[in-house]
């Protein structure tokens, strides 16, 4: 949900004081490659039936199960398969957490990250979880821009994306370009993404003890 909604005599003005801030080339190009067209809506009708389809055949790319119904009924991930029927980028975020979830919390409901905004048993949820603070903020931060990264790839509306999860909240700051460019860093560092901000197809492989992803 977006923290500050943006009037549209304000966006490109946000677009332009967040590119200003950050501070690499690799950074900026990469963002330009999110913003690209500037177009912050959501698909609908065909096209978003489309970008489903597109999201089901990457979530099967990983060889990751999937079963009918929306998260509502119980939780997104039930350590075995995912909940289907949701929007294209919320089962992108999801195939995002898969790859960053250490290989014990792949087996978990929900990552053990805790209930999500779709999880209809938080309860169940919540009883799963394992990893919590900090290091479960940056790992919905790396999911996050690593989702949003996947939609571009597969030429989804990523920067309805990024507004929706809040990367530009504080645009022109230092502190939200440095997060945006060390989150960046951080999945190229894991080799979840190229130099270009392309995604790749590495799942993580180190438990949660031995150090950050």
């Amino acid at each position: 949900m977006i923290l500050t909604p943006l009037a549209d005599d304000r966006f490109s003005i946000v677009l332009a004081h967040f590119v200003e801030s950050l501070p690499t080339d690799q950074a900026r190009a990469v963002f330009a490659r999110i913003a690209k067209g500037g177009d912050a809506n959501r698909s609908t009708t065909e096209k978003a039936v489309k970008n489903h389809t597109d999201a089901i055949e990457l979530i099967t790319q990983f060889n990751v199960g999937l079963k009918p119904g929306a998260p509502q009924l119980d939780v997104s991930w039930d350590g075995c398969v995912l909940r289907s029927e949701t929007e294209a980028y919320v089962l992108i975020h999801e195939v995002a957490h898969f790859q960053l979830a250490a290989p014990a919390r792949r087996r978990l409901v929900d990552f053990g990250l805790g209930p999500g905004p779709e999880t209809g048993d938080r309860a169940r949820a919540a009883q799963a979880q394992t990893l919590f603070g900090l290091p479960r903020e940056r790992e919905e931060a790396m999911a996050s821009l690593l989702g949003i990264l996947w939609e571009v790839e597969l030429g989804h509306p990523a920067l309805a994306s990024l507004l929706d999860q809040n990367w530009l909240e504080g645009a022109g700051r230092s502190g939200t370009a440095a997060h945006f460019t060390g989150i960046l860093a951080v999945l190229e560092s894991g080799g979840f993404i190229d130099s270009a901000g392309r995604p790749q197809m590495r799942l993580r492989q180190h438990a949660d003890a031995e150090g950050p992803v």
